[in-house]
């Protein structure tokens, strides 16, 4: 297992931000602007969050939260996230996402949204850098716990 590296240019039909650390929001949108996906889906923003606050906060003009990006109110876990993307994904029809997070999260993120979408749908990692010495060891640590716990329980169909 290794961690995730950020993605070059490469155009997927959509861009999912799993929220939860800086430098995601920015890729995702930094990767709508060049063109690299039409439509963007920020998973588990905080249910009073609005999309004009957010292009405000990012500087982004707000008419491309009306067009292009979708706010997912409903997770709460890297789980919820997986099952709050696949549900969008099913409905908009796409076969391929590109997923950002964060790099020592991607191992996991990954993993449950390749099994929420069922195999059904390319997801391809785009991984923001952790910066130098972040995180400590015992966030990698308990990460990689989880990592390992959730995919014994999906390799044993308990998940």
């Amino acid at each position: 297992m290794s961690l995730g590296d950020p993605l070059e240019a490469r155009k997927t039909d959509a861009i999912v931000v799993l929220t939860g650390g800086p430098g995601r929001i920015g890729r995702g949108l930094d990767a709508l602007r060049a063109g690299d996906a039409r439509r963007m889906l920020v998973s588990g923003v905080d249910p009073s969050v609005k999309p004009h606050e957010l292009a405000a906060q990012f500087k982004r003009d707000a008419r491309l939260f009306d067009c292009c990006i979708d706010l997912g109110h409903e997770a709460v876990d890297t789980r919820s996230n997986a099952d709050e993307t696949a549900h969008w994904v099913r409905a908009h029809g796409y076969k391929s996402v590109r997923l950002v997070t964060t790099d020592w999260h991607m191992p996991r993120a990954r993993m449950e949204l390749a099994h929420a979408l069922d195999g059904d749908v390319e997801v391809i990692g785009d991984a923001v850098r952790s910066p130098p010495g972040t995180p400590g060891k015992r966030v990698l640590l308990r990460e990689y716990n989880k990592y390992l716990v959730r995919r014994f329980a999906l390799w044993t169909g308990a998940g």
